[in-house]
Order: structure tokens, then C-alpha cells, then sequence
């Protein structure tokens, strides 16, 4: 049985909880693997020094993205060079998995609009911090490429639980199903739409079965298994892309990956507030890591000097990375309205205006202390 022939509620998985292959395993060469497992690696270090960087005041909220390395990363190497994807605004580890440099990203959550910019040869859209917003705009471009009879690319969109609760989400996939747009709607089911719980967003068994509304196919995956996260969306990218009549293929599918985000919504979130530790320490049993980290080990392709090998070398990327960012001047205030507006409403300019005064008042380094 195909995987995207399975009831939305049949949890697809290659790996327990320990790395032990249970289910099919993806076809998949050691290299891509190994590349797997150091992406992971880079994104969960790149993630903990970002957290740290808030804290120290050195960048601005910035969203957490530990225990999604799974899905973000196989997903992100299981589409075709020419593919495009549509992130949220926690895809920091699938935007550098496809081509999308750290200093961009640090530079986004820094307050610089460099860091808005859209990336050179990534074949990936800015971040998209409102919710739900960017599942219409992947959908109205697979739908373009469907026009001009470009066949070869699919369009990856990222999107969180919160987000099905939203009218866009519904919109786009309507839309999807009666157009057959090559799309895969990827939704990172980590549990918690900032403070509001998976069983209080919908009544539905699974976020999955929604796709079947709409008229193509919906699967769940566990999302904190590597392998299995590649071995679904290869199979809907594909799927996107195949050359046979629509009601066969190329078909849009919805990917339900269940995971967790350990850490808070974003660094202005509390979670203690409203979800308990034995509920993440469960969670962190499943870490994608570790997991991957033991079927690399079994398989013979990673032993206690390769990964420390992995290790230092990410540290020293992401450690560069921050260098090159904090090595950019920083942003001044006035910056904030440049590329809101083409002519600035009145009321804005005004703030604009004291702004700048008080920038000549006080001096930069004076301003920018208070």
C-alpha cells in the first residue's frame, strides 16, 4: 500500500522512538541521509543560539523551532531543485536546507529588511508571520505554473494547526482540489497553537482527513521520524508533478506531520503556563535526533567521532553566521516605514518625523539605549 493510500488516521512510521526500522524504508542513499541528520543537527544548534541571542538582547522574538528538525528537514530534501516552498515563520531549518543562508534568517529576526529580502536562487518565499496567509499564495502559484503548462515544479506550503482553524486554509485547499494545483500543504501538528491545544482547534479525528473535503488525499505521518517524513512528502511531491490525467495524478495533497515544539511559541511566550512538564519530557522521547542519530549508528555511518565531527563543524557555521550578522550596521528606526507603504499614510509620517528628531536630539547611540 502506498503511503498516500493509507486512512488519514493511519500514523505512517519508519522509526520508533529508539531508531529501530519498523515500517518501509525510503529510498534513500547514505550521503542524503548523513545530510539529513547534519541539517538537524545545524537547525537544533542554530536554534539554541538564536534563543540565547534573544535573551541576551542581541535579536529581537524570535520563534523556536526544537523537536520540528524532523519535519522541517526531510521534508525540505525531499523536493526537487526546482520546487518551491511557501514558509510560516518557523521554517528557519528547511529555508537553509533550501539554499537559504543563516545570516538571512538571523538577520530577519534582527529588525534589518535584508533579511525580508527575496532569496537569490532559493526558489523559497519571505516569511510569512501572519497565519494562514501564505497557503493562498502557494496555491495561486502552483495554480499559475498549472496555466502556463510548467509541469515540472511542486509547491511546498508550511503551515501550522492554528492555521485550519483559519479561512485561508480552507480557501486555498478548496481551491487546490478543483484545480488539481500541484501543491503539498505541509502542516506541523506540534500540539499547541501558541496557547490553544490541538483538541480545541477542531473536532475532527485528524487534521488530515480535511483534504478529503476538498477532493484529494490527506495523510498523517509521525513528524519526529526523518524517514518517514522524507518517504510521505517525496511521495506527494511526485504525485504534484506526474504527468497523468488529473483524476489519476498530479493531484495536491494534505501531510498532517505530528510532532512538538519543545520550546516556547516564541521567546515572548511562557509555556509553563499552560502545558506541564511531564507532557514535554514525554515528547522529548521522541526526539528526531537521537532517533536518526541511532538507525545511522546501527547502519554503521555515524560513530562517536563522526558526530562529534558533525558537531564542531556545525557550531562553527552557526557561529559565523552570527558574526556576519552582528557585523552589519544596525537597523535605524526610521527603517520601519520604508516598505510598508508607497506613499505613507499622514498619521505615520508623523511618527517618522518625531523619530527622526529625536534621532538628531539624542544621537544614535543615546537613541538606541532607550
Amino acid at each position: 500500500m502506498s503511503v498516500l493510500e493509507r486512512d488519514p488516521g493511519d500514523l505512517v512510521q519508519v522509526l520508533d522512538e529508539d531508531g529501530t526500522v519498523v515500517g518501509d524504508e525510503p529510498d534513500l542513499d547514505d550521503a542524503t541521509i548523513l545530510d539529513i541528520y547534519r541539517d538537524m543537527v545545524l537547525a537544533r544548534h542554530f536554534d539554541q543560539r538564536a534563543v540565547s541571542l534573544q535573551r541576551q538582547g542581541r535579536m529581537g522574538t524570535y520563534p523556536p523551532l526544537s523537536g520540528q528538525e524532523g519535519a522541517q528537514i526531510a521534508s525540505a530534501h525531499a523536493l526537487d531543485e526546482q520546487d518551491w516552498m511557501f514558509p510560516s515563520y518557523r521554517e528557519h531549518g528547511a529555508a537553509v536546507v533550501r539554499g537559504l543562508p543563516l545570516k538571512q534568517t538571523l538577520l530577519y529576526w534582527m529588525g534589518h529588511e535584508e533579511g525580508n529580502a527575496v532569496a537569490e536562487d532559493a526558489n523559497i518565499f519571505p516569511v510569512a508571520v501572519p497565519i494562514a496567509t501564505q497557503l493562498l499564495h502557494a496555491t495561486g502559484a502552483a495554480w499559475g505554473a498549472s496555466i502556463k503548462g510548467d509541469t515540472d515544479k511542486a509547491f511546498m506550503c508550511y503551515f501550522g494547526d492554528g492555521a485550519t482553524s483559519e479561512g485561508d486554509f480552507h480557501e486555498a485547499l478548496n481551491f487546490a482540489g478543483v484545480f488539481d494545483t500541484p501543491n503539498v500543504f505541509f502542516c506541523n501538528n506540534n500540539q499547541w497553537a501558541i496557547s490553544v491545544p490541538r483538541e480545541r482547534q477542531t473536532a475532527s479525528r485528524t487534521l488530515a482527513q480535511k483534504a478529503e473535503a476538498y477532493g484529494f488525499e490527506g495523510v498523517q505521518v509521525d513528524g519526529m521520524d526523518p524517514l518517514a517524513v522524507y518517504a510521505v512528502t517525496r511521495k506527494a511531491i511526485e504525485k504534484a508533478k506526474s504527468e497523468e490525467p488529473p483524476a489519476a495524478g498530479r493531484r495536491p495533497t494534505l501531510i498532517e506531520a505530528v510532532q512538538y515544539r519543545f520550546g516556547a511559541h516564541t521567546t515572548a511566550d511562557d509555556p509553563t503556563v499552560y502545558r506541564d512538564d511531564e507532557e514535554v519530557q514525554r515528547w522529548k522521547a521522541k526526539d528526531p535526533i537521537p532517533r536518526l542519530e541511532n538507525y545511522c549508528r546501527n547502519h554503521g555511518l555515524l560513530d562517536d567521532e563522526s558526530v562529534a565531527a558533525v558537531r564542531s563543524e556545525v557550531e562553527t557555521r552557526v557561529a559565523d553566521a552570527i558574526d556576519a550578522a552582528e557585523s552589519e550596521p544596525r537597523p535605524l528606526p526610521g527603517e520601519m516605514f520604508e516598505s510598508v507603504y508607497n506613499e505613507l499614510p499622514e498619521h505615520l509620517a508623523a511618527q517618522a518625523a518625531e523619530i527622526e528628531s529625536l534621532r538628531e536630539i539624542y544621537g544614535d547611540e543615546v537613541f538606541f539605549e532607550h
